[in-house]
């Protein structure tokens, strides 16, 4: 890595809705701990990563029953209403402490089995390239266009489509000023990468291990732990 500072953004101020049930997805129980906790463990631990800083919501109820709730390299912001506005307050009050030309990788709290080897892979690509970057797959499987009636519309060619992961990398001044311009202008953020995109920026993609999975179904739960499992069976 380059000199510059490096921070982490966990947004986790979502409800989760696919999910259905009462606890919000990124609390949900996994091996003995909440979906979070390892999400975060994968940042606080890094020996790169200056700090954390996670965005909840202010009527957050579960926050104080996780792993890191008090440590000390954690800070909090105020969750927005939607996940940019999330990102956005957590930017603003790492940049009370962090230097604009920092980087910053903004993680998905309800991604527990994202690998150390798939951070540092990130942070070696978009250092080098001195770009912003995020990780992800490229489309391997046929994707179809359907309309509302669910029938298929068309058949996309899948030639240079990727699947965006996270965590995504980019400089924090630079991502503070993508996020306040497009949402200042009510464009669709759906990622940190649409936002610096949207201001014309083409960030890198980085190719990382495919079961770095976002918990969004009920079903994803029993697959997470089955991929931590075997990670520890592998060290």
């Amino acid at each position: 890595m380059s000199e510059a500072g490096c921070w982490a953004v966990i947004p986790a101020a979502g409800v989760g809705r696919r999910m259905g049930g009462d606890v919000p997805k990124q609390y949900l129980p996994l091996a003995g701990r909440r979906v979070m906790d390892y999400a975060i463990e994968a940042f606080l631990g890094h020996p790169a990563i200056s700090g954390v800083c996670v965005a909840l919501a202010p009527d957050d109820a579960w926050w104080e029953g996780t792993d890191y709730a008090n440590h000390p390299q954690l800070v909090r912001a105020p969750g927005g209403r939607e996940r940019a506005d999330s990102v956005l307050n957590a930017l603003r009050v790492l940049s009370r402490e962090a230097a604009g030309d920092d980087w910053v990788l903004v993680h998905d709290a309800a991604r527990p089995c994202v690998r150390r080897a798939d951070i540092d892979r990130l942070m070696a690509a978009v250092s080098a390239a001195d770009t912003g970057g995020l990780l992800g797959i490229p489309v391997h499987d046929t994707v179809k266009r359907a309309g509302r009636d669910q029938r298929v519309r068309e058949t996309v060619e899948r030639e240079g489509l990727w699947r965006a992961f996270t965590p995504q990398m980019f400089r924090l001044g630079q991502l503070m000023d993508a996020l306040s311009r497009a949402l200042e202008a009510g464009a669709t953020v759906t990622d940190e990468a649409s936002a610096i995109e949207w201001v014309g920026g083409r960030p890198l993609m980085v190719e990382g291990a495919a079961d770095n999975l976002k918990v969004t179904r009920p079903g994803d739960l029993e697959i997470a732990l089955f991929y931590l499992r075997q990670r520890e069976q592998e060290s």
